[in-house]
């Protein structure tokens, strides 16, 4: 269990907005301000752009939480030392690895001095989910062909042989039971598949109260005719999905990457994808955007997405309303639900 914060020194704590508009006002509901202006009093970026390392330090002193999103300066030792009071850093976003060092994470919460983290990933989570799904259905019955197909002239693509699939029934791989991957699981559960799960840290216990059958890599890649994956990028992950591991992928089958692309090898899937075996959908890549001449953009059996899975108008209106909630249980003394600890961060995307 994570340690409780310390709740604010002060009945009127003092919360530093560092999310600046245009964004600000993206994800920030009127309803949520609202109730971030019966939590303390609020300082707000009025400079229209992210505080850099020394202009966020500057306006630490005496702040008990601070309320950020992308673009957030990595808190250094240096931009804490005027954090006299600073116990919460709650961070509608997701990763937390750009910016917390390890000089946030020495502050121990519960302690004095310490800094408790809390994140938005669960609430981007749901999109990326719900994204997967879409892709995985895509995939199996053909869309993205057959509309290329249509525009390209076609005069009835649906008669030209075409295997396609129906979920129900499907199984489907899952790579990693995160937040993502569990709330995939779920939706796929929900249309009838079948759900297997590669992931070594999910105990036996675990996968069977998510109703998913745990599965070696390989058996899982062999036996899937959904492969999704929600790896986070780690030592253990880069490139998990090599040459060997790609080709164990049956033909016909869809592959889904709403996650990272270093999980895979990119050399590797380009040449796998060129024989036509499988379908893909891609929403990450390995250069972001690929460049204009890039094989992808040339195949048949890929639908490109330009890293959107997580950005729905629904998200990105909950992800400062999530962590005004978890400011306002910080504030009342109540242990934070999202809470990101220094062991969490080797296993987290």
């Amino acid at each position: 269990m994570p340690s409780p914060p310390s709740r604010a020194a002060t009945s009127d704590p003092k919360i530093l907005i560092a999310v600046p508009e245009p964004l600000r006002g993206r994800i920030l509901t009127e309803q949520a301000r609202d109730r971030l202006h019966s939590l303390g009093t609020i300082v707000y970026n009025e400079q229209g752009r992210n505080w850099t390392g020394s202009e966020l330090a500057d306006r630490l002193h005496g702040v008990d939480v601070l309320l950020a999103s992308w673009g957030l300066a990595p808190l250094t030792e240096d931009v804490l030392a005027r954090a006299d009071r600073l116990r919460l850093v709650a961070y509608a976003a997701g990763s937390v690895k750009a910016w917390a060092t390890e000089a946030v994470f020495r502050r121990r919460p519960g302690s004095p001095s310490g800094i408790a983290i809390a994140h938005a990933a669960h609430r981007i989570a749901d999109s990326v989910a719900e994204f997967s799904l879409m892709a995985a259905l895509a995939g199996l019955r053909q869309a993205a062909w057959l509309d290329r197909r249509m525009r390209a002239g076609a005069r009835w693509p649906g008669e030209t042989p075409q295997a396609t699939h129906e979920i129900r029934g499907c199984r489907v791989g899952v790579l990693g039971m995160g937040h993502v991957g569990q709330r995939a699981a779920k939706l796929f559960q929900a249309v009838g598949a079948e759900v297997w799960a590669y992931d070594p840290y999910l105990p036996t216990e675990g996968a069977r109260a998510r109703g998913v059958r745990l599965a070696e890599l390989e058996e899982l890649l062999k036996s899937c005719l959904v492969v999704s994956v929600h790896l986070p990028v780690t030592d253990e992950t880069r490139h998990l999905l090599g040459a060997r591991e790609l080709g164990l992928i049956q033909d016909g089958a869809v592959l889904v990457n709403t996650a990272r692309a270093c999980v895979i090898d990119g050399d590797a899937l380009l040449r796998e994808l060129a024989t036509g075996r499988f379908w893909a959908a891609l929403d990450v890549y390995d250069e972001e955007p690929p460049p204009a001449d890039h094989a992808l953009r040339s195949m048949e059996n890929v639908l490109l997405t330009p890293h959107v899975a997580g950005q729905t108008t629904e998200s990105h209106t909950s992800l400062l309303g999530e962590m005004v909630d978890e400011t306002a249980r910080f504030v009342r003394g109540e242990p934070l639900q999202h809470q990101v600890t220094a062991d969490m961060l080797a296993t987290m995307a």
